[in-house]
């Protein structure tokens, strides 16, 4: 069945949320229209109102409505920069409170298949905060995908010419987790970042 063109423009609008594809989205759709006009106005105007007042935190890239975020604002160790690759990573390094260092929000990773070099990623602003005195260890915490591992080499080149230590955060089995469960890949690395036990 073919859909009116406004409708046809919502579905396909909607598929462009991460994890939505066209049946959800149609789905989706459906309820606003037809049971959740009410909530569908609310969305819109959230939406709307956050486009316009949602923007970059001059200094780490975090999402904020001021020039500078609330961690930026606040009283954190200057000598520690934690290298993330989104806004959602930050709010979970944030979520286990066990980091109290600065962070630099990367927007994503290297891509150049996908035309996503070192400027798209904020590498001259980052370059910027590496340059400043004080800072003595850079932590890379992009995800664990080929991209993730070739931005924190690429990133961990780019400390080393400031001279700056940079650090890898550790991948491995989770708490909790039962090893006949894990995957090859995550097994790997936990063996291949193995300490000792003091």
């Amino acid at each position: 069945m073919k859909h009116s063109p406004a409708l046809a423009g919502l579905i396909d609008a909607l598929r462009t949320l991460p994890g939505v594809g066209p049946k959800s989205a149609q789905r989706m759709a459906f309820h606003l229209l037809q049971d959740g006009r009410a909530g569908a106005n609310a969305l819109a105007a959230s939406l709307t109102a956050a486009l316009a007042a949602v923007r970059r935190c001059s200094r780490c890239r975090m999402l904020t409505e001021a020039e500078l975020c609330s961690i930026c604002e606040s009283r954190r160790d200057a000598d520690l920069l934690c290298v993330v690759e989104s806004p959602a990573d930050v709010v979970a390094i944030e979520s286990s409170g066990s980091f109290r260092g600065r962070y630099f929000v990367l927007m994503g990773h290297l891509s150049p298949l996908d035309g996503i070099g070192p400027e798209q990623i904020g590498i001259q602003e980052l370059e910027a905060l590496l340059a400043q005195p004080g800072l003595r260890e850079l932590i890379l915490a992009t995800n664990p995908t080929v991209e993730g591992e070739a931005t924190a080499h690429f990133l961990s080149e780019v400390a080393r010419r400031h001279g700056i230590a940079a650090t890898r955060i550790a991948h491995g089995v989770p708490i909790g987790g039962e090893l006949e469960y894990v995957d090859g890949g995550t097994l790997a690395h936990a063996l291949a970042g193995r300490q000792a036990i003091s």
